[in-house]
């Protein structure tokens, strides 16, 4: 078992050996792919049950455990096998493995899959170790195993062949299954809310609910062009008007055909939900106890680091306007402006590169995200967006040109947007058409207008606060990960060069 690689590849002579030692598997045992084995214990079932056994202790009691095989020492009579939950040594020495078992020893390498019927102890070291009675071979590996102290030192490999990756990082290995319990606990909190979960299409004729390039593709018998989703939103909030619930929600699998970097990703996970009779405010709550509640279930307070920082989920988060924040950042009041001139002006008298065709909301949100988004380091909700920009939210009420919609920061990434939504069919139907043409003058002449979501809210939806969270990004913060593709088990990648 000396074939540990750093980077595992199709070296010819690492895989004729086990090749070999494959073939001599099968003359010795009835299967070497079996299609069942019966475990007693996984390997924290292990640990926990005999914590307390004293060192240089027989129990007397047998158990049968499997895994992978991680590591070797001298010449197999010691191997740590590795299940989903931690590990096993397993000791096969003469005194108390029987032959035909140590014969198996020799053909067994890093990465095989076997499985252990034995007796406990804990060595005089305190190892909790088996030892060995019988030996199956459950997978023989054709391919080597990652070098387990240095992991995959090429990041594109670790992308690319992730099942690498967690065999060989602890840290990737934790991150996804808190990955998975922080998804389960977003349903946990959503549901104690009150919260019904349904499921939307993800294959649309019409796209909407946001502004991004879809995915496009066919339907064969419908002779119909379709869509990936793009958002869920045009079809919760029918749901809404239905009356099946007055809160609704669903984790949701977005796909938008736009760039990659550090926190995209073409294909995402969201949290959308809808709640009636609520406005922005009873969802800025709702926010803040979701992130709180997270943070307790994985880090058991609402304080955690990452990087060097650390951040507090602890509600209230930090309240400011957007024209508030850019008169702090910048001197400028655009609640002064009168004129989507005026509004150019004073920006190009600040130093910012404006274009000559913006209005007042797009250059107020401009010098936001160019002077205020990289100071929001602790968790912030960002209120009173444009309505240039908003076209679903409504009125903040004396203040038509601002709309009652909030962003959540944190590390100065956007990590929620919500609203007061907008139920006026009238002003609904007059805004999309607005954001339509805006679509097809930028070349867009996909986009249509959803009539059967406009039918839906002539029908009346009541009146709702609407909320988006991006789920990688909130798990990037939990976990400590650096990039969106270090928290999505499969990330979208470039093709392979050859």
């Amino acid at each position: 078992m000396n074939d540990t690689t750093t980077e595992p590849g199709l070296s010819s002579d690492v895989t004729e050996v086990r090749a070999q030692k494959l073939a001599k598997l099968r003359d010795m045992v009835a299967e070497v792919y079996p299609a069942r084995f019966h475990r007693t214990m996984t390997s924290d079932e292990f640990a926990a049950k005999y914590s307390d056994i004293e060192p240089d202790t027989l129990t007397g009691d047998i158990i049968t455990v499997a895994g992978r095989v991680y590591s070797s020492r001298n010449s197999g009579m010691f191997m740590d096998i590795h299940d989903a939950s931690g590990k096993v040594q397993i000791c096969s020495h003469k005194d108390t493995t029987p032959q035909q078992a140590r014969d198996l020893l020799p053909l067994i390498d890093l990465g095989d899959i076997i499985g252990v019927t034995g007796e406990v102890r804990r060595t005089k070291r305190g190892e909790l170790t088996v030892n060995a009675h019988e030996i199956t071979m459950l997978t023989k590996s054709l391919l080597p195993m990652p070098e387990k102290w240095h992991g995959l030192s090429d990041i594109e490999l670790r992308y690319r062949k992730r099942h690498l990756d967690i065999m060989a990082n602890e840290e990737s290995k934790l991150r996804f299954q808190q990955r998975s319990k922080i998804v389960s606990g977003i349903r946990h909190f959503m549901e104690d809310e009150g919260f019904m979960e349904i499921e939307t299409p993800m294959l649309h004729s019409v796209y909407g609910g946001a502004t991004a390039e879809p995915f496009k593709t066919h339907h064969n018998t419908l002779k119909l062009d379709m869509y990936l989703r793009i958002a869920p939103e045009l079809y919760l909030k029918r749901a809404l008007v239905s009356g099946l619930t007055d809160k609704v929600f669903e984790v949701n699998r977005n796909f938008r055909n736009e760039g990659v970097s550090t926190r995209h990703n073409p294909e995402f996970t969201m949290l959308e939900c809808y709640w009636a009779y609520a406005d922005y405010e009873d969802i800025m709550g709702l926010v803040e106890r979701l992130f709180e509640s997270l943070a307790l279930s994985i880090h058991g307070t609402s304080e955690f680091m990452y990087g060097e920082t650390e951040m507090s989920f602890k509600g209230p988060f930090k309240r400011i306007a957007m024209p508030d924040a850019v008169l702090e950042a910048t001197g400028i009041d655009f609640r002064a402006i009168a004129t989507d001139e005026e509004a150019r002006t004073a920006a190009k008298a600040a130093g910012f590169d404006v274009e000559d065709d913006w209005t007042w909301g797009e250059c107020l949100a401009f010098i936001f995200e160019e002077k205020v988004e990289a100071t929001l380091i602790q968790p912030a909700h960002v209120t009173h967006f444009p309505k240039d920009i908003s076209p679903f939210a409504k009125e903040v009420p004396g203040e038509p040109r601002l709309v009652e919609r909030f962003e959540t920061y944190c590390n100065a990434w956007e990590l929620g947007n919500a609203f007061s939504e907008l139920n006026d069919p009238e002003e609904q139907r007059k805004r999309m058409i607005e954001q339509l043409e805006q679509a097809h003058a930028r070349g867009e002449m996909e986009k249509q207008l959803d009539e059967e979501f406009l039918d839906a809210i002539d029908q009346g939806m009541p009146p709702a606060g609407g909320l988006g969270i991006g789920v990688d990004r909130l798990i990037m913060l939990l976990t400590n990960a650096p990039s969106i593709r270090d928290v999505i088990l499969f990330p979208a990648r470039k093709a392979r060069s050859e």
